[in-house]
Parts: structure tokens; C-alpha cells; sequence
């Protein structure tokens, strides 16, 4: 399990001054638990590709994520926490965000062995380079990508596709491309085990954290739009509806939430938007 931060900004902004240095510190204080390696994602400019930065390192430890949530500046980014699934080793293949075809990719949850690996057409099989669900999670949608309009509508069908497979899984991410963020929120079965919440409780993390571990929430500010996991600040923060897509646009921050249900899979259109 893992801890994800977005944002998008009319202007080049640091993650930092994005969502404000207090509660990038409290992002950052997750890493007590949230161990495993962070990683950052961010797009200079509208159109140009995500750049990533990856440690194995604890972000809590690690000077460089000080660093990058300081003095990387772009449009939009998102950061991303750690929490290694049992049995997956900690090394730089394995360590969130995966980029590939222009798209970085983030994700908080564990997907059951093979409801992912046997959709895999044999290029993107071929194309893994770690040993995580998430990136067989993040090559689904890129498969997808190759025949859909888009890729909110490109995320649509693999969540689509993936959520009967796996109804306790959580699928919530973030995707970063040249144009758009967008974030999945679908994990309204799943729950953190409670052997993994007794370490969190433990460890004194922020009780909103222990409450609803995989809720997503959004927010406006003068910055931009943020959206993030929960344990982490407080002031405007709104709930994202469960088993939704949210895409945020880079280019005029116009934000769309779309439903994750059949009709809105089989469409695989933009649907009607909701400007939060």
C-alpha cells in the first residue's frame, strides 16, 4: 500500500508550494511507515513529456525528496509513497512512478496474483521490468491507450475491466501525461489488513489516515487543483466520489469526475463533466 500526492497549477509551482510546506512535510512524515522508496513524476510545461525520479531509499531519510518536493518545478507532478506489498522486493524496477509511452503511473494498492499478468497482450507482457502488480496494472491501461480516444477513456476500460477480477483490490492511482492528470478512486471494498493498521496506529499516524485509509480527496486552491490520500492536511480537502475517474485538465485546470460503471466503460467517452 502506498500514499499519493497530485497537483496541477496554472504556473511552474513545486509539489511543496503546490499543497503548502507544512503538509508536504506531513506527506513526508507517512514515510515512517510508507518505507519502501518514493517517487516523483512532473511535466514542465503543457505538452511536454513527465520527467521521473525514483529512490528505493525511505523519503523520511532521503535527502533527494526534500530536494524534489523544493526545487523541481512544473505544471502538474504527483509524488508517491511506498508501502511494499509482502514479498515484493524493494528495488529500482519495483519503485513507483512507472513511466512509459509518455505516461507516469502510481498506484496504492495490491492486486491478487495473475487478475492482471493474463490480460497482457505478449509486447507488454515482454515490456515488464519489475515484478509488481502495479506495473502490470499500468501496462493494461497503456494496452488499452493503443485503441481509446483518450487516456481517461483508456483508464475507464482497464479499471473496468479489472474491478470483477479483483472487487477487493484497490485500484486508486494517478496518471501523469503531457495534458492531463488523472486519478482513479476505486476501492470502495478494499480495506487495509489489520495486522498493517495496527502498525500505522503504532507508528501515530494521523487518525483520518487510520479511518479510511484508501479515501482520495480534492481540493482548489489559488495554486491549482490538488488531489491526495489521506493522512495529510486538513483545511479544503473534499472527499473524491468512490469508483470515479477524475481527469484534470493542464490546460485551463477544468476538472471532470467521471462514474465507474458499465455504461460509462462501454462509452469510453469523456461523459458529462462536473467542474469541481
Amino acid at each position: 500500500m502506498c500514499r499519493l500526492l497530485g497537483y496541477v497549477s496554472d504556473r511552474p509551482v513545486t509539489a511543496g508550494e503546490a499543497v503548502g510546506p507544512d503538509e508536504v512535510r506531513a506527506f513526508a512524515d507517512l514515510a515512517r511507515v510508507h518505507c519502501d522508496g518514493w517517487g516523483a513524476a512532473w511535466v514542465d510545461r503543457i505538452g511536454a513529456t513527465p520527467q521521473v525520479r525514483t529512490s528505493e531509499r525511505s523519503a523520511a531519510r532521503d535527502p533527494a525528496f526534500a530536494d524534489q518536493h523544493a526545487h523541481r518545478a512544473g505544471v502538474a507532478g504527483l509524488l508517491h509513497l511506498r508501502w511494499a506489498t509482502l514479498g515484493l522486493p524493494v528495488t529500482p524496477e519495483n519503485t513507483h512512478p512507472f513511466v512509459s509511452e509518455g505516461i507516469a503511473f502510481a498506484h496504492n494498492g495490491s492486486l491478487p496474483p495473475h487478475a492482471v499478468a493474463d490480460l497482457l497482450d505478449p509486447p507488454y507482457r515482454a515490456g515488464l521490468r519489475g515484478t509488481t502488480d502495479s506495473e502490470c496494472y499500468f501496462a493494461l491501461i497503456r494496452q488499452c491507450r493503443a485503441t481509446s480516444p483518450g487516456l481517461t477513456a483508456a483508464v475507464r476500460r482497464a479499471v473496468g475491466v479489472l474491478a470483477p477480477r479483483a472487487p477487493r483490490a484497490s485500484l486508486n492511482a494517478l496518471l501523469l501525461d503531457s495534458t492531463c492528470l488523472v486519478a482513479v478512486h476505486a476501492s470502495a471494498r478494499s480495506a487495509l489488513p489489520p495486522e498493517d493498521h495496527e502498525l500505522c496506529r503504532a507508528a501515530g499516524l494521523p487518525q483520518d489516515h487510520l479511518d479510511d485509509y484508501f479515501a482520495l480527496r480534492i481540493r482548489r486552491t489559488s495554486l491549482g487543483v490538488q488531489i491526495g490520500s489521506t493522512g495529510f492536511g486538513q483545511a479544503g480537502w473534499k472527499p473524491l466520489p468512490p469508483d470515479s475517474v477524475t481527469t484534470v485538465r493542464l490546460a485551463d485546470l477544468a476538472v471532470y469526475v467521471e462514474p465507474l460503471d458499465t455504461a460509462a466503460v462501454a462509452h469510453l467517452g469523456m461523459g458529462t463533466p462536473r467542474v469541481q
